[in-house]
């Protein structure tokens, strides 16, 4: 399920936006101010904000520099009676995805938001991602991250996890990763290389009680993608 925060100060149309934003189905938090956005920033990572420029406490481009470099993935719309074209460049340049002038339709923007979260799941599978919000693996590029701290795999490490992810829920034998891995690598995995290499993958990208990949005992392995205990 999406994340969105809203970030808007008048009460009615706040109240009416998050009302319209959970019936489509985000998971959505609303306050009305920049101190309580920033709250909600350090305990929760957002795929957007929904945020108004004016604030009474500050303003949304400000907050828009903060969330950005902190916050990379996460998407910035503005909402704002400002409609000078200044104003516009301006929140393009902080970092901002778009900008939409009040008063607006909220069936528009309900329609734009599911646009741009369709667009980017197009963009992310292509790009053969996972992203959970905890573990993150770019196959493509091979990097990797867990909580935000990048983590080092190896090439054999990644093309393992490739399975796994290519292959979820479903036991892949121990006889068939080590197929796919000798085909992959051109030498040979014995069984002693698979368990070592499995147990190397968990302690690194298995913390806080998150499981990815269960042994089923006397058959192989699966990926349960990131299941709590």
């Amino acid at each position: 399920m999406k994340k969105i925060l809203l970030v808007e100060d008048d009460a009615l149309f706040n109240k009416t936006l998050t009302y319209n934003l959970i019936s489509e189905g985000y998971d959505t938090v609303s306050v009305r101010n920049a101190g309580m956005a920033d709250e909600a920033l350090a305990r929760t990572e957002y795929d957007l904000v929904l945020l108004d420029v004016n604030l009474p406490d500050g303003n949304g481009y400000d907050l828009c520099r903060i969330i950005k470099p902190e916050h990379p993935d996460t998407l910035v719309i503005f909402l704002t009676a400002n409609d000078q074209e200044s104003d516009q460049i301006r929140g393009y340049e902080v970092g901002a995805v778009d900008y939409i002038t009040k008063p607006f339709s909220i069936g528009a923007l309900l329609r734009k938001i599911r646009a741009m979260f369709a667009m980017l799941e197009h963009r992310r599978s292509a790009k053969e991602l996972y992203d959970d919000g905890r573990l993150f693996l770019d196959f493509s590029e091979q990097t990797a991250a867990l909580n935000g701290s990048s983590l080092t795999l190896s090439p054999l490490e990644y093309r393992m996890l490739y399975l796994f992810y290519k292959n979820p829920k479903q036991v892949l034998t121990r006889q068939r990763l080590l197929e796919k891995l000798w085909d992959a690598e051109e030498n040979y995995v014995d069984e002693h290389t698979l368990t070592t290499l499995v147990s190397r993958i968990r302690g690194k990208i298995e913390a806080e009680g998150d499981t990815y990949i269960k042994t089923i005992y006397g058959m192989g392995y699966q990926w349960m993608g990131g299941e709590r205990k």
